[in-house]
């Protein structure tokens, strides 16, 4: 007699068979054989055993499900109380914080200015590169924060007063002001409706309250139409001054304790990044603080800039190094027609092209961050303020064609968003568009070329170092030379900063990296006719030593 139960086993329609595990509970430091010989190589020895440990808690399974909780619950603007009064607050989900704390307690925000020692940018690149693989949205406040300490420094009593909350490693999300806080991140605001990355044609005004002048309070009117991480306890803005464009001090909360007149008119509905709060912002008399002269705003929030710039270069570097360790990952435990996927010619091609590129990236950004690093060397200013904007171009630019090859390794288990390949792909645009897309990116290397005499001469001595090294790169960078002895023309400024680039990468793989990685770049990127897509490595090269060298652990 059938009573209706039976065992659920004599039903079963298939086994789950041939399915990757999850790529959770890792180092991610300690699996990644590039990041650490550059973190070494560069000047971070000293950090290693810190590096390790926060790839290990980045790793845990508990914090990749962090990053797809802050995702799925994203942040939400309170304009009011229940009593009808202005909050303008932003609310963010646990796990937003949990990770905000994770980042602030590692000093990622401001750890080269609290700790001042040899290779602390390298390490905080580092940071920055692991950081952004599990959720890069808490990149944003953290790269502000980082990047506003030289611009305050230009104005001591603000400093004085504000630098001791940003050095401090306890994160406190709470929505009051900074006095009574553990701790303070900064945001900022350039851009408005009307300019875009023509930041003269702001239209925002500074009346000065008491004749005005540094350090001074200001009233301003206005608006932005992107004002990054509004959740933040001040920020730095850009207005017209009686002077001219000025960069000022503006703090959520006024030194009596009332709520700045900073009303958040709505938050970004954004294509990625959307476990940061992106926000439109009025001005309706907001209190704000000069800070340096009237009418130098442009190249002090350039200043800051500078730094936030190299964080899009070495966030873009670690998004595509994620993307290739799940690629790899996968492959390596996939099989199809009788053989792991990585075994494939045609795919250990495509996952070695992956590994070229982001070796490449990585090398070229910690190599950047010891050039912040030494700060009183003059070669090495010029260095960072040539290459900065030449490597956030094209790290940035090549990250999204990147993001998709990766994503097609997984097939449809790469398109769904219960994978982490959907939320890589939608956050490589950022940091290409955010502090200034391509073009200006490629404009400011003519610029520096032009005004800044010592940038090529640092450039020709950094490719010097290899020369020699191999033929290929030899003629590459002679090439190059070629080019630089004219005077470039604007429509080319592209070509000329991803030829700059390419030199770079090259000059650091033929120095450090392995025979097979450096040969694989050289002859794919330096020498013939580059494919358009990735896969397309010439015949002859050691893919599987390449491969095996990015895989993300053991197995």
């Amino acid at each position: 007699m059938n009573d209706g139960t039976a065992d659920a086993a004599s039903f079963a329609t298939h086994e789950v068979l041939n399915q990757p595990p999850p790529l959770v509970d890792y180092d991610l430091f300690s699996s990644d054989r590039a990041l650490q010989e550059a973190a070494r190589r560069e000047g971070a020895d000293w950090a290693l055993a810190r590096l390790a440990g926060l790839g290990q808690a980045l790793g845990r399974a508990e914090t990749i499900e962090w990053g797809f909780q802050a995702n799925r619950n994203t942040p939400v603007l309170q304009s009011f109380d229940r009593y009808g009064q202005r909050r303008d607050a932003v609310e963010f989900h646990p796990a937003w914080h949990s990770l905000m704390a994770l980042a602030v307690g590692e000093g990622v925000h401001t750890g080269p200015w609290a700790e001042p020692r040899p290779g602390a940018h390298v390490a905080r690149a580092a940071q920055v590169y692991m950081q952004c693989q599990i959720e890069a949205g808490v990149q944003c406040p953290i790269t502000m924060t980082y990047g506003v300490v030289p611009a305050l420094r230009r104005q001591a009593d603000i400093a004085a007063e504000w630098l001791p909350r940003l050095f401090t490693r306890r994160y406190d999300p709470r929505f009051r002001p900074a006095a009574e806080k553990t701790g303070a991140l900064m945001g900022m605001g350039m851009t408005e409706k009307q300019g875009g990355s023509d930041l003269r044609s702001n239209s925002t005004r500074a009346e000065p309250i008491e004749g005005g002048g540094p350090g001074k309070p200001y009233r301003l009117t206005g608006h932005k139409w992107f004002m990054s991480a509004p959740m933040c306890d001040a920020f730095l803005v850009l207005a017209q001054a009686p002077k001219g464009i000025s960069c000022f001090f503006l703090p959520r909360f006024t030194p009596d304790g009332q709520l700045n007149a900073l009303r958040l008119q709505r938050l970004k509905d954004k294509l990625g990044n959307r476990s940061n709060a992106s926000s439109e912002v009025e001005f309706q008399g907001a209190l704000a603080f000069l800070v340096g002269e009237e009418g130098r705003g442009i190249p002090i929030i350039i200043e800051m800039a500078t730094y936030t710039r190299l964080d899009c270069a070495v966030a873009g570097a670690g998004l595509m190094r994620q993307a290739l360790a799940q690629a790899v990952h996968h492959a390596r435990h996939r099989t199809a027609f009788q053989r792991h996927l990585v075994d494939q010619p045609l795919m250990a091609n495509v996952l070695a092209d992956l590994a070229l590129e982001v070796e490449a990236a990585t090398a070229l950004g910690l190599r950047m961050a010891r050039a912040f690093d030494r700060q009183d060397d003059a070669g090495e200013t010029a260095f960072r303020r040539l290459v900065t904007p030449a490597a956030k171009y094209w790290v940035c630019k090549r990250s999204i064609a990147f993001a998709g090859e990766a994503m097609e390794v997984l097939g449809g288990n790469g398109y769904v968003e219960e994978s982490l390949m959907p939320r890589l792909y939608r956050e490589m645009p950022v940091n290409s568009i955010w502090e200034g897309s391509g073009n200006v990116m490629c404009l400011d290397v003519l610029r520096a070329l032009m005004r800044t005499p010592e940038a090529g001469e640092a450039l020709r001595a950094e490719l010097g170092a290899a020369k020699g090294g191999d033929p290929r790169l030899d003629g590459f960078v002679a090439e190059l030379e070629a080019a630089l002895a004219k005077r470039p023309e604007e429509a080319q400024a592209r070509r000329l900063a991803e030829r700059m680039v390419l030199a770079l990468q090259g000059s650091l793989l033929v120095r450090f990296a392995p025979p097979a990685v450096a040969d694989g770049f050289c002859a794919s990127r330096l020498e013939g006719e580059r494919s358009g897509a990735f896969g397309g490595l010439p015949a002859g090269l050691d893919l599987h030593a390449i491969v095996d060298r990015a895989a993300p652990a053991a197995g």
